[in-house]
C-alpha cells in the first residue's frame, strides 16, 4: 500500500494478518516423532550488555538421550560461541559446531536407558539482529535499547524439538539499571547488581515449573503497568506508545476473559502484554507473556493480532502439538479463537467476511494432507497457510457439524485432558466423539488426511403441487470430489417463508427434494459458510494472497504474475489492480503503476480502502515526477473519501503540506 519496505508488511493485512505470527508456531525442523533428545528443564543465568549488544550466559540442561548414543545435538544461535560444556561430574566435553549453529556433543561415557543428564553450557556473543540467525530472513533476537528481545525460536540457549519438546525453566537475567524484564514464571522484586562491565544493573528471576515453552525474554525501558478490572492482565509500553496503555489493557483483558469463558481456566491467570520493537516479528508469546509490535498496538488489525496471540496461552502453551503433523491443532485453533472473538465483538457478518480470507489461505497451498505437514519447511508459506488457515477452517466446520455446545465442550475437553502435554490429531478425534456422541472419523479423514475442497453446482426444477399444497423443488448438487461426504445446508428463499434444509452431499452427484408453500425464488448452498469450498471469487483471493506472500519474500516478478492471474479471473478486481500498481511502483515503472491504480478506481471497489489509497499512491507518483498541482488534487480526492483505513487520510493531509519524496534506499 505504501513504500517498498511496507510492501513486505502486506502479509500482515487481511489473510496475512496472523500468518506472520505463524512463525512462532512451527518447529524449526520437520519431524514425525518425538525428538530423540528429550530436554526436560533448564537453569539459565544470563547477563545482557545493551551498549555492546552482548550476551553472556550459562545454561544447565536437564535431558535424557537414547541409550548408547554416541552424540547428541542441540540447536543454537549461530552468533553465540560456546566456550565450555561440562557434564554432571564436571568433565569437559568435546563437540562439533555445524554451519547452521547446531552443536553435536559426545558424552564422556555412553548413555544408559532412562539416564537423566545435566550438562552445563557456557557461552557468549554479540547479537544485534543483523547476524545470520537460525531462520533465514527472520530477526528473532537483538540486544539493544530501548527493547531487547530473545525470542524462543532464536535458539539463544541450547534446545531441541521446538514447540514439541516441553520443558521447565529457571531464568536469571541481569540487565542495565532501569530496564524491566519479562519472561515466564513469577517475577520477584528485582535486586541491584554490578554488571561485568562495572556498571550498575538489576537482576530479575523467573521460575516456570510446568512443562511448556518458557523460552522468551523481553527487556526494555517500559512504562506501566496499565491495568483495568481485576488487574491480572498488565500492559507495558514504551514512552512513544504510552497514550494507548489503558486502551490496550481494556482490549487485552476483554480478550483474556472471553477465552477463559470459552476454553476454561488457563495455566495461570496472570498475563503481561509487552511491546516489541518494529524490527522483529509482529507478535511473540510464552507462558504469561504476549508481545506485540509497537506499530501494531494502535492499529485496528492489531486487535485481532493480539487476540490470536493471547489465545496461545491455551493453544500452544497449555497444550502443544505432538509432532509437526499435529501443528494444525494449535495453529488452527489460535487462528479460530481470533475469529471467535471477532464474532463475539462484531457479529456474524464480521465473521463471515473474515472467513473469506481464511478460506483463501486454507486452499492456497492445499497440495498435501495436514497429516503429512512434516514434509514441508515449517517456515514456508505453504506450511503456515495449511496449519493456520486450513486448521482454522477445520475447527469452524467441526463447530458447524457438532453445534456450539458440544464444540466448546470438545475444546475444553482437549485442554483439560492434555494440560501441560502434547496432543495428537487422534486425541482430538476421540475427545470430539466423546463430547458429541457422533462418529467423526470420516470428517477428520476428509479434512486432515485429504486435500481439496468441493466446488458446488446446483441444478433444480420447481414443480407446482396440486390442491394449493405449494411447490416441490427437485435438485441436483454436483461437485468434483468423489470421496466427499458431508451434510450441507441449503436455503430456499420463497415468496413467503424461507426454508432451511440439510442435504447429505455424498460423492460427485447428490439429489434433494424440498417442499415449500411459496414459490422458490433463490436457492443457496451452504449460505452460512460452514463448509470449506471453492468459488470463482475465492480463486481470485488465492492468487492475490500468493502474490502478497511473494512480495513478503522479495519476489516481485512472481508476485506480479499472481496478481495478473487474479485480474484475468476478475478483470474488475480493484484489489488485484491495486496490488499490481504497488509492485510497479516499487519497480519505478511509474506510468504503468498509475495505469494500474486508475484501473483500481474503475474496478469493483472491493475492498473499499483501494479507493483512498489509489488516490494517495497516484499523488505520490505525481510528486515524484514533479507534477505538484496534480498530486495535490489526488490527495484532496483521497481526503474526500472520508476513509481513514490505516491512517490514509492522515497521510494524505501530510502530503498536502509537504510533497512526497521517495527515500534513497527505495
Amino acid at each position: 500500500m505504501k513504500t517498498q519496505s511496507e510492501l513486505r508488511q502486506l502479509f500482515s493485512r487481511g489473510l496475512g494478518l496472523l500468518a506472520v505470527s505463524l512463525l512462532l508456531a512451527a518447529p524449526l525442523a520437520a519431524q514425525t516423532s518425538r525428538p530423540a533428545l528429550d530436554i526436560t528443564g533448564y537453569v539459565i543465568d544470563a547477563e545482557i550488555d545493551t551498549a555492546a549488544h552482548h550476551l553472556a550466559a550459562t545454561a544447565q540442561v536437564q535431558f535424557t538421550a537414547p541409550e548408547n548414543a554416541e552424540q547428541v545435538s542441540f540447536g543454537f544461535h549461530p552468533a553465540l560461541k560456546v566456550s565450555k560444556i561440562t557434564d554432571d561430574t564436571g568433565k569437559v566435553l568435546t563437540g562439533e559446531r555445524l554451519a547452521d549453529g547446531t552443536i553435536r556433543v559426545a558424552p564422556a561415557t555412553p548413555f544408559t536407558r532412562g539416564q537423566v543428564s545435566h550438562w552445563t553450557f557456557t557461552y557468549d556473543g554479540n547479537i544485534t539482529g543483523n547476524e545470520d540467525g537460525p531462520v533465514e530472513g527472520l530477526k528473532l533476537a537483538a540486544i539493544q535499547e530501548p527493547i531487547t528481545y530473545l525470542l524462543y525460536p532464536a535458539r539463544w540457549f541450547p534446545m531441541t524439538g521446538y514447540m514439541t519438546d516441553r520443558f521447565t525453566a529457571q531464568i536469571h537475567i541481569r540487565v542495565p539499571q532501569g530496564m524491566q524484564v519479562f519472561a515466564s514464571g513469577s517475577k520477584g522484586a528485582s535486586h541491584p547488581v554490578t554488571l561485568a562491565n562495572g556498571k550498575p544493573g538489576d537482576q530479575f528471576d523467573f521460575d516456570w515449573s510446568k512443562p511448556g515453552f518458557p523460552g522468551t525474554v523481553i527487556a526494555g525501558r517500559f512504562l506501566g503497568p496499565f491495568t483495568v478490572g481485576a488487574g491480572n492482565v498488565k500492559v507495558y509500553l514504551t514512552v512513544s506508545h504510552q497514550s494507548l496503555g489503558n486502551q490496550i489493557a481494556q482490549t487485552a483483558s476483554r480478550q483474556f476473559d472471553f477465552f477463559t469463558d470459552s476454553f476454561g481456566e488457563p495455566e495461570t491467570s496472570h498475563l503481561n502484554v509487552v511491546e516489541l520493537p518494529d524490527d522483529t516479528l509482529p507478535v511473540a508469546w510464552a507462558p504469561e507473556l504476549a508481545a506485540i509490535m509497537g506499530s501494531r498496538i494502535g492499529d485496528k488489525s492489531g486487535v485481532r493480532l493480539l487476540s490470536n496471540t493471547i489465545a496461545r496461552q491455551w493453544w500452544g502453551s497449555e497444550v502443544s502439538p505432538r509432532t509437526l503433523n499435529d501443528a494444525w491443532i494449535t495453529n488452527g485453533m489460535s487462528r479460530y479463537a481470533e475469529l471467535m472473538y471477532l464474532e463475539n465483538e462484531s457479529g456474524q457478518a464480521a465473521l463471515k467476511t473474515a472467513l473469506q480470507d481464511v478460506s483463501a489461505g486454507a486452499l492456497a497451498y492445499d497440495t498435501i494432507p495436514l497429516s503429512s505437514a512434516s514434509r514441508l519447511d515449517p517456515f514456508s508459506p505453504q506450511f503456515q497457510s495449511m496449519t493456520l488457515e486450513k486448521g482454522a477452517m477445520i475447527f469452524h466446520m467441526l463447530r458447524g457439524e457438532l453445534g456450539d455446545k458440544p464444540f466448546l465442550a470438545t475444546l475444553k475437553g482437549v485442554l483439560s485432558q492434555f494440560t501441560d502435554a502434547s496432543v495428537r490429531s487422534s486425541d482430538l478425534v476421540k475427545v470430539a466423539e466423546a463430547q458429541s456422541q457422533q462418529q467423526l472419523t470420516a470428517f477428520f479423514a476428509q479434512w486432515v488426511d485429504g486435500t481439496g475442497a468441493p466446488m458446488f453446482n446446483n441444478k433444480y426444477t420447481v414443480y407446482r403441487l396440486g390442491n394449493g399444497k405449494g411447490f416441490r423443488t427437485i435438485g441436483d448438487i454436483t461437485q468434483d470430489l468423489d470421496l466427499f461426504s458431508m451434510p450441507v445446508e441449503i436455503r430456499v428463499e420463497t415468496d413467503g417463508k424461507t426454508v432451511h434444509q440439510k442435504i447429505d452431499v455424498v460423492g460427485t452427484d447428490s439429489q434433494y427434494i424440498v417442499d415449500t408453500f411459496g414459490r422458490p425464488r433463490r436457492i443457496s448452498i451452504d449460505p452460512g459458510d460452514w463448509v470449506l469450498k471453492t468459488t470463482p471469487d475465492l480463486q481470485v483471493r488465492i492468487a492475490i494472497l500468493k502474490g502478497q506472500q511473494l512480495v513478503a519474500q522479495g519476489d516481485l516478478t512472481g508476485a506480479l504474475a499472481e496478481y495478473q492471474k487474479a485480474l484475468k479471473a476478475n478483470p474488475q478486481s480493484s484489489l488485484a489492480s491495486y496490488r499490481i500498481g504497488e509492485v510497479l511502483f516499487t519497480q519505478r515503472n511509474y506510468q504503468a503503476s498509475v495505469n494500474a491504480y486508475r484501473d483500481a478506481l474503475r474496478g469493483d471497489d472491493e475492498p473499499a480502502w483501494t479507493e483512498v489509497w489509489s488516490h494517495i499512491q497516484i499523488g505520490k507518483i505525481f510528486d515524484i515526477t514533479g507534477q505538484r498541482d496534480r498530486a495535490v488534487n489526488e490527495y484532496r480526492l483521497a481526503i474526500q473519501t472520508n476513509d481513514n483505513t490505516q491512517g490514509a487520510i492522515n497521510e494524505a493531509r501530510l502530503y498536502l503540506q509537504k510533497p512526497y519524496k521517495r527515500p534513497d534506499n527505495q
